[in-house]
């Protein structure tokens, strides 16, 4: 798969998410995430109701649970045909192995499986102060990574700081998703950890969540080709 911008659908319902997706020509069909808010709306239809207008689609569910339950989840979720889609890295090997499992279809296709290290709207106090995890963000997010890539996962949700110490780590071919991106100048909103699309494209970054920067924009089809080209280059 190659590098793209993944829209996020962070809409409270069905209505407002195809609203969105009508303002693009009918031959642009945008990468897309979909998360926790509009999963919980409107449930696995509005999943295979964008798979079906020919989207790509990531699944942000982040499962966070013991093996067997994250497995048997992810077995659910390999039927409906995403892309994309992950859980929490800090739920340890035996449930990422689990989840790989799960996820794996009989015939041996699965979607692709990333684990998100910590969340790009968590900072380094918060980390030591309410986390208790001492080590400096950058080692603990490369040894969330190291123990995803040892599970057999294909890459890690990370922020754009850290995506090319994640990719010195685990090899060129070890995906990054990164959220916590921003055009120069923009909002940063509850983000901490940033960066622009051409920066991030220079740092080794394969896939950029971006959401309100385009989403929230007066012209989002132009928004979501400014960050194209930002980050393709």
């Amino acid at each position: 798969m190659n590098r793209d911008i993944i829209i996020a659908l962070d809409f409270p319902g069905r209505q407002e998410t195809l609203n969105f997706l009508d303002r693009f020509p009918a031959g642009e069909k945008p990468f897309v995430k979909i998360g926790m808010e509009l999963f919980y709306a409107e449930g696995p239809d509005i999943v295979r109701e964008i798979k079906a207008r020919g989207h790509k689609i990531f699944l942000d569910l982040k499962l966070h649970d013991i093996p067997n339950t994250v497995k048997r989840a992810m077995s659910v979720l390999s039927r409906l045909d995403v892309d994309m889609v992950n859980l929490h890295a800090a739920g340890a090997s035996e449930m990422m192995k689990a989840a790989l499992e799960g996820l794996t279809r009989p015939d041996g296709t699965r979607p692709l499986l990333i684990a998100v290290t910590q969340l790009t709207s968590t900072d380094a106090a918060a980390l030591k102060n309410e986390l208790l995890i001492d080590t400096p963000m950058a080692e603990t997010v490369l040894s969330y990574a190291k123990n995803a890539a040892g599970s057999g996962l294909d890459g890690v949700v990370c922020s754009p700081l850290e995506a090319a110490l994640v990719k010195g780590r685990c090899g060129k071919g070890f995906l990054t998703v990164t959220p916590g991106i921003r055009f120069a100048g923009g909002d940063v909103g509850d983000q901490k950890r940033v960066m622009t699309p051409e920066n991030a494209g220079e740092n080794g970054c394969d896939f950029l969540v971006m959401g309100r920067p385009i989403t929230k924009d007066p012209d989002p089809v132009a928004a979501y080709r400014r960050a194209v080209k930002e980050f393709l280059g």
